[in-house]
């Protein structure tokens, strides 16, 4: 279900916190094939970078809602919440090749210097169906 979804959605909603403050944005994000990371990148100039620096713990939020009658009954949301931290070196090109393959008009924008590409280490997962069904998935960090 959860691969179905990040397959489905292009763009999340990323929650970050600077100075007590929550903040909200959207991201245009890729999973990893084992769910275990997700992909987002942005300026290092933008308030959601500096907030991440301060404290890079973070939720995504992912869901199917069409702003329709439909979505109580059929709606779901993924909420993973976990660390984030900058990809630097081979470990970007890697990770930057995923991120690609779902967002290539995306390139000029994560080819920029001062673009940062981010991933998401997910602990854990919140599965939510409509609207009161709720799934918690711990993920294994020993194989990370």
């Amino acid at each position: 279900m959860v691969k179905k979804l990040f397959s489905s959605q292009r763009l999340a909603v990323l929650a970050t916190q600077g100075r007590g403050q929550p903040y909200g944005n959207i991201v245009a994000f890729a999973a990893t094939a084992d769910l275990k990371h997700l992909l987002f990148a942005t300026t290092r100039s933008t308030r959601k970078y500096a907030n991440l620096s301060g404290e890079p713990r973070v939720a995504m939020v992912v869901d199917n809602r069409s702003n329709q009658e439909s979505d109580f009954r059929e709606g779901i949301a993924v909420t993973a919440t976990g660390v984030v931290r900058e990809l630097e070196g081979l470990e970007r090109e890697e990770r930057l090749k995923i991120y690609l393959a779902k967002h290539p008009y995306l390139e000029e924008f994560v080819a920029s210097p001062s673009c940062a590409l981010l991933q998401l280490e997910v602990e854990t997962y919140y599965v939510v169906s409509q609207f009161q069904n709720v799934v918690e998935i711990q993920i294994d960090r020993n194989q990370r």
